[in-house]
Order: C-alpha cells, then sequence, then structure tokens
C-alpha cells in the first residue's frame, strides 16, 4: 500500500476534508492532495504534521505503507466523494513514483471547466488516454482532439503545448498511461 492510500484511506475514515487537513498540517490542499495520490513525497516533518492533524501516528502509516503492494485495483467507488483541490483535477496513481520504472498510468478526475498540463519533466514521451466518462479535450500542440466516452488516443508528448480539459458539465474520468 502506498503512503498517499494510507493517509486518503485514514483521512476518510474520520470524515475529514483536504481543506481542514491541509489548514491543521500548515500546507496547500493540493500538495496533501499530491501526497494522497502519491505524485509527492512528504518530508518527515510534514508527514508527521498530516498524520497529527489526522489523529494517527506516523509510525503506523509508515508501517501500512511499506505493505508493497504488487497489485494495486482502482474502483469505480473510489470516485464517488472525490475532494478536488483547488486545481480542480485529482490523479490517482497506480503506484508510488519509487514502484514505477517504465510506465506511469494513472486515473484522473476532472472538474467541469478543469484543465491538466503535462506531465511535469516529460521528456519525449508516449501518452495514452481513454475516456472512461465525460468529454474532454486534449490540446496537442496545434492540434485539437474532442474525445468522449471510450474514445482512445496515442500521442507522443509536447510538453510546451499540451493539456487535457474537461468540456462536459460533470466530472470527466480519464485512464491515462505514459512512459517515463
Amino acid at each position: 500500500m502506498n503512503l498517499g492510500t494510507v493517509l486518503r484511506r485514514e483521512r476518510k475514515k474520520r470524515k475529514l476534508t483536504l481543506k481542514v487537513v491541509s489548514e491543521k498540517a500548515g500546507i496547500s490542499q493540493g500538495f496533501l492532495s499530491q501526497i494522497e495520490n502519491d505524485v509527492s513525497s512528504p518530508s518527515v516533518d510534514t508527514l508527521v504534521n498530516i498524520c497529527s492533524s489526522i489523529g494517527i501516528d506516523a509510525g503506523h502509516v509508515i508501517k501500512q505503507a511499506k505493505k508493497q503492494e504488487r497489485l494495486v485495483v482502482i474502483r469505480k467507488s473510489d470516485w464517488e466523494e472525490v475532494d478536488f483541490p483547488p486545481s480542480g483535477f485529482v490523479t490517482r496513481r497506480f503506484f508510488a513514483p519509487d514502484n514505477r520504472r517504465v510506465i506511469d498510468s494513472s486515473v484522473l478526475a476532472i472538474q467541469p471547466g478543469g484543465t491538466i498540463p503535462v506531465r511535469k519533466n516529460m521528456r519525449n514521451g508516449q501518452e495514452t488516454l481513454c475516456l472512461l466518462e465525460g468529454s474532454v479535450e486534449l490540446v496537442h500542440g496545434d492540434d485539437v482532439v474532442n474525445l468522449h466516452a471510450g474514445d482512445s488516443v496515442h500521442f507522443w508528448s509536447i510538453p510546451e503545448k499540451q493539456n487535457i480539459t474537461n468540456t462536459s458539465d460533470a466530472v470527466a474520468v480519464v485512464f491515462w498511461v505514459g512512459t517515463l
């Protein structure tokens, strides 16, 4: 189990919001969301502050996270109560950064009108999107591609001019895979 997964599970178990925990821990909602989605790793001090804000022991969280999974499942029910940070999107990684070697993958939830930029530090990689729910617009260089539920696209990344925007009135859910 990944550190972020443990923190999110414990926070939700106590019915705490991203906003409440981030304020108590002295970090931004966006950073807490990145930690919970295994996009970023907290310092030891930040981990202790987050755990204290949730009301759990940091040692317990670390022990749970050490039980590294070789198989990760993200259920559709995991999206029923998504806490959107100010960025307007949530990324649920299958594996934490240290456990990824060749590909990166995640499920993305994008609020109506929300936009996701290209991954940071992307260099000449390939990406695949499969739209599970909603409608999105992919800006890829000078091309604009509209995708609807069930559509897929595979492309070479263009870091300087690429993003995905939810063009529907509901949350868009996208399965994404990219090379490292």
